[in-house]
This record gives C-alpha cells, sequence and structure tokens, in this order.
C-alpha cells in the first residue's frame, strides 16, 4: 500500500511540475515579447518618397488606434515620418523558424524584393526585405492585402509602460487620429 502512494504521490507531482513549467514557458515567451525593443533606426528604404501632403505633418501629436504590438491602441505618437506608398499586410515564415505569421501590419512597396513600382496583388508570393522583427528579412510571404495611402513613422509611449519607441514603421493613416 505504501509504494502505491509514492507511486501515486510522484506520479502527481510530475503532472504537476510539467503543467507549471507549460505556463513558466508560455510567460516568458509573452514576457520576452513585451520587454523587446520595438525602436527602428530611422533609415527609409531606398526609393521611399516623402508625403507631399500627408493628413498628419511631421511633428503632429496623434494617437493610434491599431494593435500592431501589445501597448499601442490609445498610444500618444508624434509622427516622424510621412511617405506616399502601398502599404501590405503579409503572411511571412520566420527565417528563425516556428509557425507563419498571419495578416502582418504593415510592409511597404520599397521592403519586398523586386517588387517593381505597381501594386502588388493578394497571393502574390514575396521576399521581404524589412527588417521590422526578428526573423522578418529575407523571409518567404505572401501578400494578404494591398493599399496605396500614406504611412507614417512614429515615436510613442507603450500604453503598458516601458521604454518609448521610437521610429516604428509602419502605421496608415486610418489608424491614427489627432
Amino acid at each position: 500500500m505504501k509504494k502505491v502512494f509514492i507511486f501515486i504521490s510522484l506520479a502527481a507531482i510530475l503532472v504537476l511540475s510539467a503543467c507549471g513549467n507549460k505556463d513558466n514557458a508560455n510567460n516568458n515567451t509573452n514576457m520576452d515579447m513585451g520587454s523587446m525593443n520595438h525602436s527602428g533606426s530611422g533609415e527609409v528604404p531606398a526609393g521611399l518618397k516623402e508625403a507631399q501632403n500627408p493628413i498628419y505633418k511631421v511633428g503632429d501629436e496623434v494617437v493610434i488606434h491599431t494593435k500592431h504590438m501589445e501597448g499601442m491602441d490609445g498610444a500618444k505618437a508624434k509622427v516622424v515620418g510621412a511617405y506616399d506608398t502601398v502599404a501590405y499586410a503579409v503572411t511571412y515564415t520566420p527565417t528563425t523558424g516556428g509557425k507563419p505569421v498571419p495578416n502582418h501590419k504593415w510592409i511597404i512597396q520599397e521592403e519586398i524584393k523586386d517588387a517593381g513600382s505597381e501594386p502588388l496583388q493578394p497571393g502574390t508570393k514575396v521576399t521581404i526585405e524589412a527588417d521590422h522583427m526578428e526573423g522578418m528579412k529575407g523571409a518567404e510571404g505572401a501578400i494578404d492585402s494591398a493599399e496605396k495611402t500614406t504611412v507614417y513613422m512614429v515615436d510613442y509611449t507603450p500604453t503598458t509602460g516601458g521604454n518609448p519607441v521610437k521610429n516604428h514603421q509602419w502605421v496608415v493613416e486610418s489608424e491614427l487620429s489627432k
């Protein structure tokens, strides 16, 4: 009887510790993503043209209305760049491995290898030259949607706290307000 009790106790400990490790791994992943530095260099791709008449001008204070990353929605931001181009939502497989990233917003025409000057159609296979996230540069993907628009580079402080984000690329006009 004593051996059965010890066996059941050990089995329970193993099951509970396995669950605990799984939860900790998920929490660590979320913490790592939250603590990543999402700031950019401020460099823009070759050939990208400054917007001639953007709704939001460089220096304007705006509010972000999108959830590209945790802490963006409702964040106060400052416009640091405005450019006319085609913005794409893409699904891509990171070069670092792992599952495909669905409907990533946004990469722009100038960040797609050999994109040319005409907008690409949904379903078009592409190689991404943007380096917004780890494993993005050089990744293979497909266009989900395209939008000819003005894209903005912004500085903001996440609503969740933490370090200010500098030169975030990209948000579109419909994701901003004054």
